[in-house]
């Protein structure tokens, strides 16, 4: 292979130019990727797979596997991309920007199908990229050009990149409508594929999980679901600035680091008063103490006080300062975005007319902000402004708010920079999107999220997209960016992390080779199920190392569970070798599970308050486990281990979300990770309950539970759905907002 050529190397120069270098690891992955393509015999069945993770680099890496591609004799490229119009205008926009040199000096070609102009037969014999949306218009235009219009390139050495590969493949049906939409699509580019008898395809996602885990077929004849494999799978690298569920969903529960000042809870009758108007809810002239907009309030001055603080440690550093960005995403419709724009525009306005008028809520609500984002900026050692600077300039930068809908093709399109995308254009820019944002177009410098989907049923792959969380994010962003959401919404995502994590891992240490375990209970026994028949919301996924615990709960009150707290108290005491300051000991199963009977009936959850402990699956995964533990002594067995007196608060020491760490004032858990290597390990903490800390006032039990180290994924589906070819969308069932 030729590692030297003119295109990819010029590639390679100008990325660096740019202070965004491919490392070794990149060009070491686009060199095996290329070459695979060249020895694998690639089909729609089996295609080569650049497997990522959201926003990590995916594009930047098929780039140059087509830089390579051009040095080593191919001369066609196709690049399928999401249903959308902007994300085809912006990846054309990236291929002719990082190809310029390249298409100056003759040597290639860059068109979007659905504006191919009349091709002379000097271009037709150029090397060409041809840009398409996975869309019947765009699939029809791109096969009669390479077929009837230009019938010479059908013969080209070729590369069909299929990026977000799992946008339209067989998955996780949502209905039947939209099952037979995807196959559509894949059936077109199925023949593509067969009109191009000399091209490869290769595809692109961050997202495989109806790639990999679909089986040959409904029929299940085992626990463990291995991939429909494709030709070759090759991981796309990490780079050092990436960041992605790991912060948000581990690193925050390292309590004074950055990530766990990061999530602020959405209450869900907020994003009833965000779905249509009503202005029995919401007001304009009471934006600042309206009630109903408690999270969207705090998160506009979080992002108005955190680009201050950006902006002026850029002046401190003698810096340019950047322009930042904050994305609202609750739904779909162009009524509640319109509805929405009225919202922010009215609590912008207001605290403008506070800051004029040096009112009081303005000075608390900035005040209230800075002091949230001082513990985050402290805790990641960089430079924190001093309060009154902030608010002296929140004036000022009150002014600099843009405020954007983003939620057709036109609106986009007139909103996309040079580079192809969201154009910054003030120091501080809201963009309140729908369906336009929810995969593939970039925006920079995201600071704030406020994401609010109430999907009846969530797929993995959109949930991930519409937040757009991940990504490059330089640490000083971190330490002022806020993420709000609802706790049933952060849940899921802490589900998808967990499923990410353990799929990648499995590819990372055995290959496409290895799988993911599916489970679900049928009476007593725990048995395989599809995963074409899982539900997001109800499934709760398990890796190794994993903390189950309840959070988000009261007790109940003392003349109802002290009885129960009493023969817990007894149960605990007699169970075998545990004493209440010794260490781990080994008991059976059931009577682990007897335990967490007793303490989830003094546990109360509010309803709709999106907080919820599914025993039911914690205790399915601690049967899955123990049965599977290949150590005889461990096997149907756990460690229990017990610590009395405690006195956790009920609330964090933001007074905003629930505490969830009730183990880390025993050495963070190291006591059971050392016990937990194969077996999992029941932690007992004995809590006072309070009511100073925020309890009843009544003793309880609270359950921490860690799985094993080694142990394979799993991922227990609470409630499954038919999908047999005959179920309409109207049988599909849905979920409720309790996960039921």
């Amino acid at each position: 292979m030729l590692l030297e050529g003119k295109a990819y190397n010029t590639l390679i120069a100008e990325a660096a130019k740019k202070n965004s270098p491919y490392n070794d690891e990149s060009k070491s992955c686009i060199h095996r990727t290329l070459q695979h393509l060249v020895d694998s015999d690639t089909s729609v069945d089996r295609p080569g797979m650049l497997l990522g993770m959201v926003q990590s680099g995916k594009t930047k890496t098929f780039l140059g596997v087509i830089a390579l591609g051009l040095d080593n004799g191919f001369n066609l490229f196709i690049v399928l991309t999401t249903d959308t119009k902007a994300l085809a205008t912006q990846t054309t926009k990236r291929l002719r920007q990082a190809f310029f040199t390249i298409i100056e000096d003759d040597e290639l070609r860059v068109f979007d199908v659905m504006a191919l102009p009349k091709l002379t037969r000097y271009e037709q014999c150029r090397p060409m990229v041809m840009v398409a949306k996975k869309q019947k218009d765009n699939l029809r235009n791109l096969v009669n050009a390479v077929c009837r219009d230009y019938p010479g390139l059908s013969h080209r050495r070729a590369i069909i990149i299929d990026d977000e590969a799992d946008f339209a493949s067989i998955g996780f049906r949502r209905s039947q409508t939209e099952f037979v939409e995807a196959q559509r699509i894949m059936t077109m580019i199925g023949e593509l594929r067969q009109r191009l008898p000399n091209a490869s395809l290769l595809q692109t996602t961050a997202t495989p999980y109806s790639l990999y885990l679909q089986p040959d077929k409904i029929v299940v004849s085992g626990a463990e679901f291995k991939p429909v494999r494709p030709a070759f799978t090759e991981l796309v690298p990490v780079h050092e600035e990436y960041i992605g569920g790991k912060f948000y969903f581990e690193d925050s529960l390292e309590p004074g680091s950055v990530a766990s000042y990061l999530y602020h809870p959405v209450d869900l009758n907020e994003l009833d008063v965000l779905h249509l108007p009503d202005r029995r809810r919401f007001r304009s002239e009471t934006a600042l103490t309206n009630d109903g907009i408690v999270s969207l309030r705090q998160a506009i001055v979080a992002f108005l006080v955190g680009g201050i603080i950006r902006r002026l440690q850029a002046e401190q550093a003698g810096e340019r300062p950047n322009r930042y960005s904050f994305i609202i995403h609750t739904q779909y419709s162009r009524e509640a975005h319109e509805w929405q724009e009225q919202i922010v525009e009215a609590v912008v306005d207001r605290l403008r007319e506070g800051a004029e008028a040096n009112l009081d809520v303005f000075i608390q609500l900035v005040r209230a902000a800075y002091d949230d984002l001082a513990r985050s900026v402290n805790a990641g050692g960089f430079f924190l402004p001093n309060y009154e600077d902030v608010l002296t300039k929140g004036k000022e930068y009150l002014l600099a708010i843009q405020v954007e809908k983003v939620n057709s093709e036109t609106d986009i399109n007139r909103l996309l920079d040079r580079d192809g995308q969201l154009e910054l254009r003030n120091p501080l820019n809201i963009f309140i999107g729908g369906q336009i944002l929810d995969r593939g177009i970039t925006v920079a410098n995201l600071i704030g999220f406020y994401y609010g989907r109430r999907a009846n049923r969530f797929q993995q792959d959109t949930v991930l997209q519409h937040s757009r969380m991940y990504g490059a994010r330089p640490r000083a962003d971190l330490a002022v960016t806020r993420f709000y959401t609802s706790p049933q919404i952060y849940r899921v995502l802490n589900t998808i992390h967990d499923f990410d994590t353990g799929l990648r891992t499995a590819f990372e240490s055995g290959g496409q080779d290895a799988g993911v375990i599916f489970i679900q209970q049928e009476g007593n026994s725990i048995i395989p199920c599809s995963p074409n028949k899982v539900l997001l919301s109800t499934l709760t996924a398990v890796r190794s190392g994993k903390r189950l615990l309840p959070i988000g709960f009261q007790t109940g009150s003392k003349s109802r569970i002290l009885r129960l707290v009493e023969r817990l108290d007894a149960d605990i005491d007699a169970l075998s070798d545990a004493q209440r300051s010794g260490p781990p000991a080994l008991i059976d199963l059931e009577e682990a599970n007897s335990i967490l009977d007793m303490i989830r009936e003094t546990l109360v959850f509010e309803k709709d308050s999106g907080y919820e402990w599914d025993l039911k699956a914690v205790k399915a995964c601690l049967k899955y486990v123990s049965t599977q533990n290949p150590m005889q002594s461990e096997n149907g067995k756990v460690y229990v281990l017990v610590r009395t007196n405690r006195e956790n608060r009920r609330m964090g020491s933001d007074g905003i979300r629930f505490f969830d760490a009730p183990d880390t004032s025993y050495v963070k858990g190291e006591l059971a990770r050392s016990y937990g290597v194969t077996a999992a390990v029941l932690m007992l903490f004995r809590q006072n309950g309070a009511k100073e800390k925020g309890w009843s006032g009544c003793p309880f039990w609270w359950p921490v539970i860690y799985m094993p180290q080694n142990m394979r994924t799993v991922v227990f589906a609470n409630d499954t759905f038919d999908t047999d070819e005959g179920a309409s969308s109207d049988e599909m069932p849905t979920v409720g907002e309790d996960g039921s």
